[in-house]
Formats: structure tokens, C-alpha cells, sequence
């Protein structure tokens, strides 16, 4: 078959996805409000948060798959981030009485994965999350962007440059400033 017509038969999607673009399909939202979440992955999400994990994506999969409900999706930068992550969501979730299946690939760290049966947790480091971007590979299930701290951010973001305007209002002190003024 010539190039020309492999081309043609190809959808868009698959073509952005041969040439390494993201194309969304699927529903996508962003959102740091965790109350529409079941316990258990609210406590997931808040574990990966005090580890410092980003890009925290859930994939609502019950209408496109029958093995499990959700995926929920974080990052860690390096190898021992990547278990601190790990290991924070199992010790969480097994003090609130509820017991991973299975975990895989602690040891490599580079996707861990941790099975909950109705929920399962991949944690990536950076390279990996890139490379089988699940995001990508399940387009079709709704995608929740959980941002938790963004309007904390945007809100001190504002109240510092308030204070540096504030500083720069003030009139100049008469008198010496440091020690070394003196």
C-alpha cells in the first residue's frame, strides 16, 4: 500500500498520535474539588499530594471498561519519589481498612502500579508517564485534571505582588538601613 493511501486511511487522531501530539478527546476537566470523588480515591489523591506527586489526572472509566472503574495517574521525578508516592497511598488507604490487591513494579520504580480492584493507582516518573501515556491510550474515558492548589497559587501569587507595591509605595526611610550603613 503507498504512503499516500496509508495517510488517507488513517484518522486524525491516530496520525497526531504518530507524530507524538496529545489530541483530546475524550471529556476533560480540571478541578481541585475532591467531594465528587469516592473516599478512597480522595484519600489516594491526597497521600500522592503530601509526596509532592504531579500531574495528578483521574480517568473515569466505567462507561468504556469493565476490569475498573478508575485510573488515577501521578508523577514523581525521581525513583525514590516515585515510592515515597507509592508507599504513602498504600499506608494511607490501608489505615482507612482498605488492602491493595497487587503492586507491581516497586522495585524499578519507573510505573508502579497499584490495584485496588474497582480503582487503580499508576505512579510514573516523568519519562515513563510520557512514553505510555495513559491519558492518550484511554482518550475516550473522562479525564478529571485534579488541581489542588491552583487557586491557593493564583490567591499568594496576587498577595505577594500586594506587598511589593505596598514596599514600593512606602516613603524612603531617613536613617541607615543595614549595619553597614553606619
Amino acid at each position: 500500500m503507498s504512503q499516500k493511501l496509508k495517510d488517507q486511511s488513517l484518522s486524525s487522531e491516530v496520525q497526531a498520535a504518530a507524530l507524538g501530539a496529545r489530541v483530546a478527546t475524550g471529556p476533560h476537566v480540571t478541578t481541585s474539588d475532591l467531594s465528587d470523588f469516592d473516599e478512597r480515591i480522595q484519600r489516594t489523591l491526597s497521600a500522592a499530594w503530601e509526596k509532592k506527586a504531579l500531574d495528578l489526572t483521574v480517568l473515569d472509566l466505567r462507561d468504556i471498561a469493565s476490569f475498573t472503574d478508575f485510573f488515577v495517574i501521578a508523577t514523581g521525578t525521581n525513583r525514590r519519589q516515585v515510592q515515597a508516592i507509592s508507599d504513602e497511598v498504600v499506608d494511607q488507604l490501608k489505615r482507612s481498612g482498605t488492602r491493595a490487591a497487587r503492586v507491581e513494579g516497586y522495585q524499578t520504580a519507573e510505573w508502579i502500579l497499584v490495584d485496588y480492584g474497582d480503582f487503580v493507582v499508576h505512579v510514573f516518573d516523568e519519562k515513563a508517564r510520557r512514553f505510555y501515556d495513559l491519558e492518550r491510550l484511554w482518550r475516550e474515558a473522562k479525564r478529571i485534571d485534579v488541581a489542588p492548589f491552583g487557586s491557593e497559587i493564583s490567591n499568594l501569587k496576587s498577595e505577594i505582588s500586594d506587598r511589593k507595591s505596598e514596599s514600593s509605595d512606602r516613603p524612603e526611610r531617613n536613617g541607615p538601613r543595614s549595619l553597614t550603613d553606619l
